[in-house]
């Protein structure tokens, strides 16, 4: 509804999902595309439980999938259609912060818990890049000394040759960040590719990833010399585009933007954007002499092709007027474009179709008090 540049969206930033990659001798992580509530943020919430569940978890000789992992329910969501079972689940959770251990008791459940969180009635907390800033000391905003309990849990995991996959909180986080930067760089070559006018054969995804590119970004240098990178500036956005997008420019060789206030800029850009609504609808002429207007109540014949147009019209401008209010807009304008589709017959103009789309704008009401 809001005024934008054309966007192609990735499930992938400061609270995505770290999840473990035990196959390989090295073993490793990938991020996304689900949001999970930082440990570090959880642990605002319930200080003392959050950190000593963390302990005694560090405390166990063999870690556990449940580590690190917190659960809360969201207070005010309508928990209608929910079974027995996704029942039990967000009875046992109650009203404060709980270790996933104990909300849990079998394979099945985890799968009400899927369904809760899908519909936004509990929130899961866990290891996030977030927390990875906060033992790198990028960020100080939230419970530090949790985010570093809970990276030291995650780097217990095994890789394929039975080590560790970290064993020090400040490697696993820096493990983390470089997940994230790679997976930031993919998705921005990703994004030039679509873009490219040139056809290379290959499909976005594929070029990101090619040996050839990655080689060039590494500035390889052999009997070949290979060179790539972004050939536009990257602007970063966010609370945590200083933490991560230095590293993106160095890795595609492209400057970084980052403003002074670009930690609230999506904000702003909310604020002085405008809400935009359309609504659009057809007229068609089933027989000679018949102007029908298509209406979500049902078809209206009319006698002439103006009474037509001029009764969609009508009708369109109110429901696009009422959507932009009910979405926040105020000093509304209305602009409104007719397609007709004619055709010649017997040496006259004869209406075939008329399309009405009406559009309603408005900058977004701004709260008071």
């Amino acid at each position: 509804m809001v005024e934008a540049v054309a966007m192609r969206t990735t499930g992938l930033g400061g609270d995505s999902e770290v999840h473990f990659i035990g196959e390989g001798l090295q073993g490793g992580v990938t991020l996304g595309p689900r949001r999970l509530v930082p440990v570090s943020l959880m642990a605002l919430d319930a200080p003392e439980m959050v950190n000593e569940v963390l302990d005694s978890q560090l405390r166990n000789i063999v870690p556990s999938e449940y580590d690190g992992r917190f659960v809360r329910a969201v207070k005010g969501i309508a928990t209608e259609g929910l079974t027995a079972r996704d029942m039990t689940v967000l009875e046992r959770i109650g009203d404060a912060v709980q270790p996933l251990s104990a909300v849990l008791k079998n394979r099945i459940e985890s799968q009400s818990l899927t369904r809760l969180v899908t519909r936004g009635i509990v929130q899961v907390a866990g290891v996030t890049p977030s927390d990875a800033s906060h033992v790198l000391g990028r960020l100080n905003e939230w419970d530090s000394a949790a985010a570093r309990k809970a990276l030291a849990l995650f780097g217990r995991r095994r890789t394929g040759a039975g080590e560790p996959l970290a064993r020090e909180p400040e490697v696993m986080a820096q493990i983390i960040v470089d997940r994230l930067t790679y997976q930031t760089c993919l998705a921005l070559l990703e994004t030039a590719f679509a873009e490219e006018e040139v056809d290379f054969g290959m499909t976005p995804s594929q070029l990101a990833q090619h040996v050839l590119l990655q080689r060039g970004l590494d500035r390889h240098r052999g009997l070949m010399t290979l060179d790539a990178g972004l050939n536009l500036p990257v602007i970063g956005l966010g609370a945590s585009a200083a933490s991560y997008y230095p590293a993106v420019g160095m890795r595609l060789h492209c400057d970084v933007i980052l403003h002074e206030h670009s930690g609230v800029a999506n904000a702003i850009g909310a604020v002085v954007g405008r809400v935009t609504m359309r609504r659009s609808g057809t007229v068609t002429v089933p027989s000679e002499g018949r102007f029908r207007v298509h209406l979500e109540t049902g078809p209206e014949d009319f006698g002439s092709e103006e009474a037509a147009l001029g009764m969609l019209e009508a009708v369109l401008r109110n429901q696009a007027i009422e959507a932009a209010k009910a979405a926040g807009a105020v000093d509304i304008h209305v602009t409104v474009a007719q397609d007709a589709k004619r055709a010649v017959a017997e040496a006259r103009e004869v209406f075939l179709e008329g399309v009405v789309t009406v559009e309603a704008s408005g900058r977004p009401r701004i709260a008071e008090g």
